[in-house]
């Protein structure tokens, strides 16, 4: 089972907020998902986002592979491979 870690569209109309969640790559953007991580608003000037450190650090040591954006957040997280 590949595994990512990805960002899943919650909220209204043109006003997106995005939960960053774990993953089956099989399964679809807001579908089922294995553990929900952190949230990312990019709303807000500049955009806000929290992210379970140790869940993240976990996940990337089990091989679950992060998107391009996942990826940029999590560096600006701290989140190192």
């Amino acid at each position: 089972m590949a595994v990512k870690i990805r960002l899943r569209r919650m909220g209204q109309k043109k006003a997106p907020f995005y939960r960053i969640i774990v993953a089956d790559s099989r399964s679809p953007r807001d579908g089922r998902f294995i553990e929900e991580i952190g949230t990312y608003d990019p709303s807000t000037d500049p955009s806000t986002f929290n992210v379970d450190v140790e869940a993240a650090k976990k996940w990337l040591n089990n091989g679950a592979q992060p998107t391009e954006v996942v990826g940029k957040i999590l560096k600006a997280a701290g989140v190192e491979k």
